[in-house]
């Protein structure tokens, strides 16, 4: 099979987990035969350094003619300290998101047995959790009307939804219960928000149309609460695109580490896969990002592409490394590996037959594993 990927680096960790992404995906190549084509953009901090753009034109006509777009991370704390900057990174990625049509943000979230005593929570309560949120990324308050008025003193932030834009969202966050365990909970503010009682009354209408799936509705409030209190009840998580901002990034505290958590931005003109983490300024250049939810956001394109055993085998490589403790230094601060080692062993694992009896001991010392 012969793809082209767009491959956007970004900021920050960004191009180092990215190329720990890469190093699999050449893996998956070599294994199976396939070709990829890698065309390299920028966007984000970077991208205005170097053309006083978030967003150039030529990336935006790389994403569009390839047939997936692998994400890194974005910003910059030069931005993110000067509120009254007027070009900021983040500019890049919202403006990727509208052009590419990219409506559906879909971020899996599964728990790792073996790093179940890593998350802040209480064993008992996490155990189990396997949830997916869907998140509507075009629309709502991000991309409403907004503006400064009374000579700036005072500012605005509309929140715009119509029927076929939550339609759109909800069909795949039904179609996904109906391959799942059967739950949807639609998170919203119904109360309050005339745009959320919109929403309200789409679901239920379309809820009748999937008599297999139950459907729950929480305020936001109470969902915020149950994530963290109970989050293996939740199934599919439907909501608009802050609550699901606020969210998913909630429910990465359940795992343990934000580094583990991919996502995938479905659109009507080519789909977006990035792990959920920031670019991480702070550790830029050491070597120590977790490049695992990038790994795995690889892992959601392959499968997007119709690979779906390359997708497992990455998978189950990523869940081998994280079982013998091949981790960084955010799951382990005692006994870990660099960035780019996790990325040579998952690499590896993926295009031999490395299994549970392979000895990794010696990589702790700054080699790879003996064969």
């Amino acid at each position: 099979m012969k793809k082209r990927i767009a491959v956007v680096p970004g900021d920050g960790i960004g191009p180092e987990v990215i190329k720990q992404a890469v190093k699999v995906l050449e893996a998956v190549s070599n294994r199976y035969n396939h070709e990829f084509t890698l065309d390299y953009a920028l966007m984000g901090a970077i991208a205005i350094d170097e053309t006083g753009e978030p967003l150039p034109k030529e990336t935006v006509d790389i994403c569009m003619m390839s047939d997936a777009v692998l994400f890194g991370a974005i910003g910059h704390p030069k931005y993110d300290n000067n509120p009254r900057a007027q070009v900021r990174p983040e500019q890049g990625l919202l403006r990727l998101r509208k052009a590419l049509g990219l409506y559906a943000n879909i971020r899996p979230v599964r728990l790792f047995d073996s790093l179940i005593d890593r998350s802040p929570l209480k064993q008992e309560r996490i155990y189990g959790t396997n949830l997916v949120v869907f998140r509507e990324l075009t629309s709502g308050i991000y991309f409403g009307e907004k503006g400064r008025i009374e000579g700036g003193n005072a500012a605005f932030d509309t929140c715009y939804y119509n029927v076929e834009e939550i339609i759109r969202i909800a069909k795949m966050a039904f179609e996904a219960a109906s391959r799942r365990r059967g739950l949807l909970s639609l998170v919203d503010k119904a109360n309050v928000l005339e745009s959320s009682r919109l929403w309200r009354e789409v679901v239920q209408k379309m809820a009748l149309e999937y008599p297999d799936v139950l459907v729950d509705y929480l305020f936001v409030d109470n969902a915020a609460m149950q994530v963290v209190q109970q989050p293996s009840r939740f199934d599919v998580i439907l909501t608009e695109n802050m609550f699901g901002d606020i969210i998913s990034d909630e429910t990465s505290v359940i795992t343990g580490s934000i580094g583990l958590l991919p996502s995938a931005s479905l659109g009507l003109s080519s789909s977006l896969f990035e792990p959920i983490h920031g670019s991480y300024p702070e550790a830029t250049g050491k070597d120590i990002a977790n490049p695992l939810a990038t790994i795995l956001s690889l892992a959601m394109l392959l499968e997007h592409l119709e690979l779906v055993d390359e997708a497992r085998r990455v998978e189950a490589a990523v869940e081998l490394v994280i079982d013998k403790g091949l981790v960084t230094p955010d799951l382990n601060k005692e006994h870990f590996i660099s960035c780019s080692k996790v990325g040579d062993v998952v690499a590896m694992m993926v295009e031999s037959d490395l299994d549970e009896d392979t000895s990794f001991d010696n990589i702790f010392e700054g080699n790879l594993p003996l064969i």
